[in-house]
């Protein structure tokens, strides 16, 4: 204890932060060499940059990305384009060289190759001024030309070209990524028009026939039941948000079971059990009804007698497991597989959105998060989803 005391009072007399000298020495030892440190400020500055460009290319990512791309390029200038204008600019010369500069921009996009550019090319007048040449590469996305990295200097030598071209490559993989995330997102958005498509006529036109029956007999009930279709309808077709909490697929799942058991009388036995612990755990959005609503129509229609359907969601440590079963006819099992492999439509065979959801599921979570399904002909079925309690980028919003 003696010693840091001691080191402590030292540290305030030359007036450097104890914290801050810890932080140095840590440093220090935490490279053995210059090339380790030299590796890790790249990679920690590549990082920096990735994010901005994971929202593609436009003035706001670009302005963002723009310094930490100026730090690993020993160069005046570095602008960042689209195939219309400068985006960014980071370093000297902006705004007066920016004017120029797409005038070389322009070829370099419209071949696909690489442009520098010397003296004369470089319109600056100012004889203080350290840009005298630039190199300009394009920025490559799935085979199209969306913008380039320029890069100005006194003096454009083949190492500055090469590592120019370097970061280029690494600027279009980035932008890549952004194309790849947003074609996920429009392929989940898709694939949950489909799967409200599936619902519409699957489910409404048995709901507003079952409130009909009510309307002459029993007014009161019918008007509960149009309310609880109203509240239905509102959920399943909400414009918001890819993912919600367990609790709230639910609760949509309540009002589901109170409009079929209009349809189904005491026909239709339901068991719900839930953990408190998972009931805010995010899921995405509209995945659980139909996998009660498949449980229904097989567990029900097309045999006599009631049906049981059980819905259970547990606690099951960095995971809540979700299953829902039923006593009903059962799918053969070589036509389900076929079915989730994408072979037969679902229509065609009853199943509701079995095939969609599992998707959802792999892409959302990764393939180790599809659906498990046990089933056999007269057998009933059961349908376990898994979802991680804690998944990064997966939020409700």
């Amino acid at each position: 204890m003696r010693g840091v005391l001691v080191v402590t009072a030292v540290v305030v007399t030359v007036g450097v932060p104890a914290f801050a000298l810890w932080r140095l020495v840590r440093s220090r030892r935490a490279f053995t060499s210059p090339a380790e440190r030299a590796t890790f400020d790249v990679l920690h500055t590549a990082n920096l940059a990735a994010p901005p460009l994971r929202a593609g290319l436009n003035e706001a990512s670009a302005r963002r990305a723009i310094r930490h791309l100026h730090a690993l390029l020993p160069a005046a200038a570095v602008a960042l384009t689209d195939d219309e204008s400068v985006l960014a600019w980071d370093g000297d010369g902006a705004p007066a060289h920016a004017l120029w500069l797409m005038d070389l921009v322009g070829p370099a996009l419209e071949s696909g190759r690489s442009r520098v550019a010397h003296d004369a090319e470089v319109a600056c007048d100012d004889p203080t001024c350290p840009i005298r040449a630039a190199v300009v590469v394009p920025i490559v996305v799935e085979q199209r030309v969306v913008g380039s990295l320029c890069v100005l200097d006194g003096h454009i030598g083949a190492g500055l070209i090469q590592t120019t071209s370097a970061l280029s490559a690494w600027v279009s993989t980035q932008l890549e990524l952004a194309e790849l995330e947003a074609a996920r997102v429009r392929l989940a958005h898709s694939q949950l028009q489909l799967l409200r498509a599936q619902i519409s006529p699957h489910f409404i036109y048995n709901a507003l026939t079952a409130i009909a029956s009510f309307v002459r007999t029993d007014p009161d009930r019918a008007r509960e039941l149009l309310v609880s279709f109203a509240d239905f309808t509102r959920y399943s077709f909400r414009s918001h948000g890819d993912f919600t909490t367990l609790s709230e697929e639910l609760r949509s799942v309540d009002t589901y079971l109170l409009l079929e058991r209009a349809r189904f009388g005491d026909r239709l036995q339901v068991t719900v059990r839930v953990a408190p612990e998972v009931l805010g755990v995010a899921v995405p959005f509209l995945v659980l009804q139909p996998l009660v609503e498949n449980a229904i129509r097989h567990g029900l229609e097309g045999r006599a007698g009631p049906g049981r359907i059980s819905v259970i969601a547990r606690d099951d440590d960095t995971e809540c497991r979700i299953t829902v079963e039923d006593d009903g006819v059962g799918m053969d099992p070589d036509t389900l597989r076929t079915r989730l492999e994408g072979g037969i439509p679902e229509t065609s065979t009853g199943g509701v959105g079995l095939t969609n959801v599992d998707e959802r599921l792999r892409q959302v979570f990764g393939p180790e998060f599809g659906l498990e399904i046990e089933t056999a002909v007269g057998a009933g079925t059961k349908v376990v989803m898994r979802v991680p309690k804690y998944q990064a980028g997966v939020r409700v919003s």
